[in-house]
């Protein structure tokens, strides 16, 4: 009998008999142990019967005894040298297993980062830590008029992102929580160091009870089209196409109603549903007018479609979805960002525009699927903007198309953590008689991921050809752009 296979069956009765330092009790109380002993071989019959009828047990009656004597001594010389070994071993186990079944609060690690968890399960915290590490050559981001691109370019390094995560649930596993928080973003040499403080970007609490689905408040992503919601730490590309910074609605304050309903059918179908203050990220609302978006998703195959892009995991069944969403407000902004509520190209700021000045009407229509390492994914945006100081109205388009592969599935020569990818976008922003801007973008982007341990871990490189059509000079311009990020979530 090895010392494993003794340590497992008879450690409990070591405990108790030689940690408490008192002798162990035979009969009722210790019978359980001692057929525990005998089914798993370390005693014979025999010896079972002896050890019932003795009034106490003491170690030497517990480690191995020889087969047929009915003592107990040891096996061998080998065995009895190592006794005090086993004995701290047996204990060890003890402690840890008493640790482990009775301590309120289990410990893990996983996909959402470190993770606390109460036995009952019902109070759940998740702290992740995230870093984007960016370099950028020749441009920061999406030049969007000819005088950007006759600009002097830039050879960068920075921490495109650092982030901490925070979420779980409360009380009940219904009730769900989660906060951001932007540790240091980047600023130019000449900005003050107020823009690169640490902010709250996200913070929210979902009620989830109920099936057909739940409600959440806060500020975060509005639910509203797949590429922005998608996190940046879920992307497909080091950045978002130039398609995001015109369309999106971005970080909200507000209430929304979301649910899921016919789930696993072929209405499979997930619903957002919600009033906003319009203003962006950390702004109270300075009038009556509010936001108002919602979005309707079908998962055609019956199968959610999660948001994030690549097909990392490996989807066994064809996934897939088609939604809508659309989008009203009036107010000063005419873009948004995770810096809050801004003015595009060519509209008045939102600190000298009026309060209700611009009335925004914007839809989109959008399309992803995924399936044995194969993902692609497109949207389509509408916007409308109306001045009612001016009393004109602009009209911008604007779309993408997304996809890529893991070329192992076909070809065993191609290292399997190894994705190509392909994006194309535009952007239209037409002259109307107050806005002095009028051009068309276009983005075609080679990307290529490396995956140490999925979006957890990985590495983005990333070739761009820029262009630019200017409509009131009509010149028109290019650029190349190289990028290469590594991002790792804790």
């Amino acid at each position: 009998m090895n010392l494993c296979s003794l340590r497992n069956s008879a450690s409990a009765i070591l405990v108790a008999g030689l940690v408490l330092g008192t002798p162990i009790r035979a009969h009722a109380a210790d019978s359980e142990l001692l057929d525990i002993l005998l089914e798993n071989g370390v005693i014979t019959e025999e010896q079972h019967a002896l050890l019932m009828e003795k009034e106490a047990l003491t170690s030497d009656d517990i480690l191995p005894m020889e087969q047929g004597n009915g003592t107990s001594e040891y096996a061998d010389a080998d065995m009895a040298a190592d006794s005090d070994e086993f004995i701290q071993a047996a204990v060890a186990d003890q402690v840890a297993a008493k640790i482990e079944n009775d301590f309120p609060v289990k410990a893990s690690h996983g996909s959402s980062g470190f993770r606390l968890e109460t036995r009952d399960g019902n109070w759940q915290t998740n702290l992740q830590w995230r870093a984007q590490l960016r370099y950028t050559n020749p441009y920061f981001g999406d030049p969007r008029q000819v005088d950007d691109f006759e600009e002097q370019g830039t050879s960068n390094f920075e921490p495109r992102r650092l982030r901490m995560k925070i979420g779980g649930h409360g009380f009940q596993p219904w009730l769900k929580y989660y906060f951001e928080v932007d540790l240091q973003p980047s600023r130019d040499p000449d900005s003050s160091a107020v823009s690169s403080s640490a902010r709250v970007i996200d913070w929210r609490v979902d009620v989830a009870k109920w099936g057909w689905g739940g409600i959440r408040v806060g500020q975060w992503k509005i639910d509203m089209n797949r590429e922005r919601v998608d996190s940046s730490g879920r992307q497909q590309f080091v950045e978002r196409s130039i398609v995001n910074r015109i369309f999106t609605i971005d970080r909200q304050v507000g209430i929304q109603l979301r649910g899921h309903a016919f789930k696993n059918t072929a209405a499979d179908l997930r619903y957002y549903v919600g009033v906003f203050n319009g203003e962006g990220r950390g702004v109270r609302n300075i009038d009556e007018d509010m936001m108002y978006s919602g979005r309707l998703q079908w998962n055609f195959f019956g199968r959610d479609l999660a948001f994030r892009q690549t097909d990392v995991e490996y989807t066994e069944k064809p996934t897939g979805s088609f939604a809508i969403g659309g989008m009203t407000t009036n107010g000063p902004c005419t873009r948004w960002s995770s810096s809050g509520c801004g003015n595009l190209d060519g509209f008045t700021s939102p600190i000298l525009a009026n309060s209700d000045q611009f009335n925004i009407e914007q839809a989109v229509q959008e399309f992803a699927f995924k399936y044995r390492g194969f993902s692609i994914q497109q949207e389509y945006h509408r916007k409308f903007i109306r001045d009612r100081v001016v009393g004109s109205k602009n009209d911008l388009t604007g779309g993408y198309l997304q996809t890529g592969y893991f070329f192992h599935n076909l070809i065993d020569a191609v290292p399997a953590p190894l994705e190509l990818a392909l994006r194309y976008a535009f952007v239209e922003e037409p002259n109307e008689v107050d806005r002095t801007f009028d051009n068309e973008r276009e983005e075609f982007t080679l990307g290529a991921n490396w995956f140490f341990a999925g979006h957890n871990n990985k590495l983005t490189l990333d070739y761009s050809f820029l262009t630019v059509d200017d409509g009131f000079t009509g010149i028109d311009e290019d650029t190349n752009r190289i990028r290469f990020q590594w991002d790792v979530s804790f």
